[in-house]
């Protein structure tokens, strides 16, 4: 009787979808193991993106549907584990020591709180438990120092007269030319001159061993930005847009840009997409409705999710304390955390260096 479980357990894991991965365990290669003895099934799962904030759900979830399609079972038990990856890399760079996924935060333009958003996500993933870094590739403005809240006149360590120890803020390792000079220090530089000193920040830089190095990808597809595409071992890219059809277009352009040089596009993150009132409650599109998921549409790529327009977010990222961190509950936070999940899982379903194990199952 035994034997008859297991395949019925992985039709019922078939026709259920993480929402996360947006495929069923079996198809992404998660389900590590089915073991049943005497009326106990027991599913080892391992993840390939941190889910701290919702493991025990999924858990819940995938018990509540085993037992409903196998009423005979006594007990199910889910284990999960998360375990990331390194992340096969776009063009001839090779990958980084310490650094298992380079990923790109990128807009066509300015102004659509990219690095806002950049600063939750990676505030996010390491509440979901992952290792993450930061890298400020806004040579001309950078903002994450103030961001995380890094003091204007605080300096990294350095190793060996050449090496930049990178500054730590909330869990995040971070390094921006904002930490090297000071804040009234206008960086008058022609690009090839910017693109150099990225590429030392990047290269020169003692990452400790981190599971995500997100990168703010300055605004557009200039020279930094090219240069920084094709030099850097990038796993993939994340493009954040607004609702209005001006930064739509721009996004395009983007998106665009990485699929020329092969790099893969996890997702599209609507930002500002709804106004709520603070007075009376009211719920406005100010910059138009949809628009995040017809690009994502068009480009057959998810959209990751949408963030409203809502003063808390500016606010506690310009006091140093973004979102994630200043109110760790609030729905804000539980929205950059969905689409941190959502984005890590995506790349999980990219190629790995070695191949992944099958399903083992046990048969008594």
């Amino acid at each position: 009787m035994t034997n008859t479980f297991i395949p019925r357990i992985e039709t019922a894991l078939r026709n259920w979808t993480d929402p996360y991965l947006q495929t069923d365990w079996l198809s992404a290669e998660c389900l590590r193991r089915i073991h049943v003895d005497q009326g106990i099934a027991t599913l080892e799962v391992e993840l390939g993106y941190p889910a701290a904030g919702c493991r025990d759900e999924l858990a819940a979830t995938v018990r509540t549907l085993v037992h409903a399609a196998i009423p005979e079972l006594d007990t199910v038990r889910v284990d999960i584990r998360c375990h990331v990856q390194a992340h096969q890399v776009s063009g001839k760079a090779a990958p980084m020591r310490r650094v298992s996924n380079l990923v790109a935060i990128a807009s066509g333009k300015g102004g659509v709180g990219k690095s806002t958003t950049a600063v939750n996500l990676a505030l996010a993933l390491a509440a979901e438990g992952a290792r993450v870094g930061l890298l400020d590739a806004d040579i001309y403005g950078p903002s994450l120092p103030v961001m995380m809240g890094i003091p204007a006149d605080a300096r990294p360590d350095t190793r060996d007269q050449k090496y930049i120890v990178p500054m730590e803020a909330h869990g995040i390792q971070l390094i921006s030319m904002g930490v090297l000079v000071t804040k009234d220090t206008p960086m008058v530089w022609r690009g090839p001159m910017a693109s150099g000193a990225l590429q030392q920040l990047l290269t020169l830089t003692l990452w400790d061993n981190l599971d995500y190095l997100l990168i703010d990808m300055p605004p557009g597809t200039g020279d930094i930005q090219l240069t920084l595409s094709q030099s850097a071992p990038l796993t993939a890219a994340v493009i954040i847009t607004t609702p209005q059809d001006i930064a739509l277009l721009d996004a395009q352009k983007g998106i665009e840009a990485f699929r020329k040089i092969h790099i893969p596009i996890l997702g599209v993150v609507e930002n500002m997409s709804l106004h709520v009132c603070s007075k009376c409650g009211h719920m406005e599109h100010i910059f138009g409705e949809g628009g995040g998921e017809r690009i994502a549409q068009t480009y057959q790529t998810p959209l990751l999710g949408s963030l409203p327009l809502d003063i808390r977010i500016r606010e506690q990222a310009g006091a140093g304390k973004p979102t994630v961190i200043a109110e760790p509950d609030s729905k804000l936070a539980a929205s950059y955390r969905e689409i941190a999940r959502s984005m890590a899982a995506q790349l999980s379903r990219l190629p790995v260096s070695s191949s992944i194990p099958g399903v083992v199952q046990v048969k008594d």
